[in-house]
């Protein structure tokens, strides 16, 4: 028996009793209690059936049975003799009744012996669904795994690509009583301990019941997002994605039951970036990207300054004399543009609750009928439709999720602003949405960096995909103590 193993409870008896005070009797059908033995000495097992391997476990049971070829125990030598009699690897003591309890519910196997000490055998086998492509980070060749909801399987994802041993997972439990698994990933001599120390000293603050939403509470938890409508993480649901970032000095979080691993630290130009780029040739990869960003910054203001024009004729050069409204309407024209972009989010809304088989038909509706009927009957200019269509469509190529309706949100502001005054409302709310950008820093990171602060050089390799033989240095944002790749 080693000096830091001690029993934690009186008995086996009274481990049965804590067991019955704390799941009650029968009154759950997933949690199994059972007296066995291994070999001759009587243990008290618990579990949870639901999560544990039911297989690999009856397979150890049977090798545990009563037999003449073992020596007997004393009180002194239970632990001892456990560890000698069971064979299974993984397994380890407890130190505490509270610890033990947290290990049940994680879906590990308990067993207590004679005079109290306990020990945890690792036979989880959780729940899921296997990895496949994650729908919103689709590429035309590249790899088809992504993230599922078992932590087990989404740090293995990782570990198959950096076969590294400064490769750290980092356990942590939050919450009071969901106890969920969150690991911190990180390349140990590359990502930052200033950052590290940040993520460890804001999760050991949370002091909540659960985290229901998973890596989204969490994001909350760790930033006091309040009601900013950036995101200040970005999320993937691809493993090599996080590999890349890894290696880049960046921290990965994976939150037990949620497909999706946050990213930190991070900047708005993050959220622009595809795995596509580099699956294709460096030229084509920097075409795309050039596409994408024009889409971006297309979404956020052609609405506006379509809108800016009609109301302003004198400001529209000859050759877009096509831009004007040739149809009127009876609901004026900001209004319209304000309904048919509401319009849109709620197709969105629509087609995320709209059953599969239905939702094409569901498309055909809102596009044709609907849409259709409602120029016929002058609900809508023709040209609302089309401009709103066309920014959706610049909307939609964003590869942030999240960006995208920030984007929405910022375009919205931006209409109304220039509705109010004019020439003057556009510029004004251009400069003010930049200057709320600017002045984001997420764990003390510029959000527009490189652009504030300018830094030619990562300027220059947001905007170009360089071959990946040209040496990079790691994202000064990242404060990796190795900046050089290579």
């Amino acid at each position: 028996m080693t000096e830091e193993q001690q029993p934690i409870f009186a008995s086996i008896e009274a481990a049965e009793k804590f067991m019955i005070s704390q799941f009650g009797e029968s009154e759950s059908f997933d949690v199994g209690m059972k007296h066995m033995h291994v070999h001759k000495m009587p243990v008290f097992s618990l579990y949870i059936n639901g999560l544990i391997d039911s297989a690999n476990f009856t397979e150890i049971l049977v090798n545990v049975q009563p037999t003449q070829e073992t020596d007997g125990y004393t009180p002194d030598t239970e632990p001892a003799y456990f560890q000698f009699c069971f064979p299974y690897f993984a397994f380890e003591p407890m130190a505490s009744q509270e610890q033990l309890l947290t290990a049940i519910l994680g879906g590990q196997v308990a067993f207590i012996t004679p005079s109290g000490y306990a020990f945890i055998a690792d036979l989880r086998a959780y729940p899921g669904r296997q990895p496949e492509e994650p729908d919103n980070e689709k590429v035309i060749r590249g790899s088809r795994d992504g993230f599922t909801e078992n932590i087990i399987q989404n740090s293995g994802l990782i570990r198959r690509r950096l076969r590294d041993v400064s490769l750290r997972f980092e356990l942590h439990q939050i919450s009071e009583k969901g106890k969920t698994d969150t690991a911190i990933v990180f390349m140990k001599g590359i990502a930052s301990e200033e950052h590290l120390n940040y993520i460890r000293h804001r999760i050991k603050k949370i002091k909540h019941d659960g985290l229901t939403m998973a890596d989204k509470s969490l994001e909350e938890w760790l930033f006091k997002q309040r009601f900013h409508p950036l995101p200040f993480v970005r999320y993937t649901e691809r493993p090599d994605i996080t590999a890349a970032h890894l290696l880049e000095g960046h921290i990965a979080i994976i939150v037990d039951t949620s497909p999706s691993v946050i990213l930190v630290p991070v900047t708005f130009f993050h959220h622009l970036q595809h795995a596509e780029e580099y699956r294709q040739a460096p030229f084509i990869g920097t075409a795309v990207r050039f596409l994408r960003f024009a889409g971006t910054f297309f979404s956020l203001i052609l609405l506006p300054l379509w809108y800016l024009l009609i109301k302003h004729p004198d400001l529209i050069p000859t050759f877009l004399d096509f831009v004007g409204v040739d149809k009127k309407s009876a609901i004026p024209l900001l209004l319209q543009i304000l309904i048919a972009d509401a319009g849109i989010e709620y197709l969105r809304l629509a087609a995320i609750h709209t059953p599969t088989p239905l939702s094409t038909a569901m498309g055909l509706i809102a596009a044709v009928i609907i849409g259709q009927i409602a120029i016929d009957v002058g609900l809508f200019s023709p040209e609302v439709v089309l401009y709103t269509a066309i920014t959706a469509i610049f909307t939609f190529a964003i590869p942030s999720y999240e960006l995208s309706i920030s984007i929405k949100v910022f375009r919205i502001i931006l209409v109304l602003a220039t509705a109010c005054l004019g020439v003057n409302g556009f510029f004004l709310g251009i400069l003010g949405i930049f200057l709320y950008i600017c002045a984001l820093r997420p764990m003390k990171v510029p959000y527009m960096w490189p652009v504030v602060p300018f830094f030619p050089q990562a300027f220059l390799r947001i905007f170009i995909r360089f071959p990946m033989t040209t040496d990079a240095l790691r994202p000064y944002i990242v404060g990796a103590k190795q900046r050089k790749r290579s």
